[in-house]
């Protein structure tokens, strides 16, 4: 079988991390895919000696000033040449049957440019980031498909690469978008595909350490896109629900929170509206 498939792995600082990523890759079946590790300009002696010793027939190594976590993605998918790339993160893993289950659901689907599934959480946070088929409108609320995901390799070069000027994380969210509005489809596989760290240093609880950070963020990405989203639109409408009838906004708000089941029969009976 012809090898379909590159796992593109930035690397900053991480190299203590790498061991578990590239034991998960082991685990998958080799003849379906490639690696390529970014050195993003690491100073961590360690990173770097690590990444020395590694079998240069089994990964390809890239060294680059730092240019953070898209530029790195960027360098690998350019360096690609097969049909896919696989974005897999230092601190994280991949299970066994994602390629294969990706690979053998999209086998006849030329449209799909993305293909995702659900992760699980190991490290301070412990569960399951249960994910669901593609949806725009959730998506344009938050970000519901991690970086761990399948891309077509040609769909970067018609929609562009990641934003570079997203130091701060969420690029993954903003690559989405632009990805869904070119009109390309998702495909999400209902399976545990990767594994998650959650720890003190990781981008994750960065972002949300202040409040500053996301807001930076998505209002950078509501700029790129101002025709398109804002959530602000989504304030106003629920605020102006909201004056209109305070006390039954809270009513339904309760009952679809606490008794979903019940909810569902009174909007199958048309006895209440869709929506707060």
């Amino acid at each position: 079988m012809d090898v379909k498939v590159t796992i593109i792995i930035p690397c900053y600082n991480q190299g203590h991390f790498l061991p578990e990523a590239l034991a998960s890759i082991a685990l998958c079946d080799s003849s379906l895919y490639t690696v390529i590790i970014v050195d993003d300009g690491s100073t961590d002696p360690a990173t770097t000696t690590y990444i020395d010793q590694l079998d240069r027939s089994k990964y390809k190594i890239i060294r680059q000033s730092n240019k953070g976590l898209s530029g790195a993605r960027n360098t690998g998918i350019l360096e690609a040449v097969t049909e896919w790339v696989l974005l897999l993160d230092a601190d994280n893993k991949i299970r066994t049957s994602f390629m294969t289950s990706a690979l053998r659901e999209v086998e006849s689907q030329e449209n799909v440019a993305v293909i995702f599934g659900d992760g699980e959480f190991f490290g301070d946070w412990k569960g399951i980031r249960k994910q669901a088929p593609f949806n725009l409108q959730k998506q344009m609320l938050g970000n519901h498909i991690d970086a761990c995901a399948m891309i077509r390799r040609s769909i970067f070069q018609e929609t562009g690469y990641f934003d570079e000027e997203m130091k701060l994380g969420w690029e993954d969210w903003e690559m989405w978008f632009r990805i869904a509005f070119k009109g390309f489809r998702f495909h999400y596989l209902n399976e545990v595909v990767f594994d998650y760290r959650v720890s003190e240093g990781s981008m994750a609880k960065r972002v949300y350490d202040l409040k500053a950070r996301p807001n930076e963020i998505e209002n950078y990405v509501y700029r790129k896109y101002p025709d398109k989203l804002g959530l602000s639109h989504v304030v106003d409408y629920t605020s102006e629900r909201f004056r209109k009838t305070p006390v039954l906004f809270i009513i339904k708000l309760i009952i679809r929170t606490y008794f979903p089941g019940y909810y569902g029969k009174l909007l199958r009976e048309n006895k209440i509206r869709n929506g707060l």
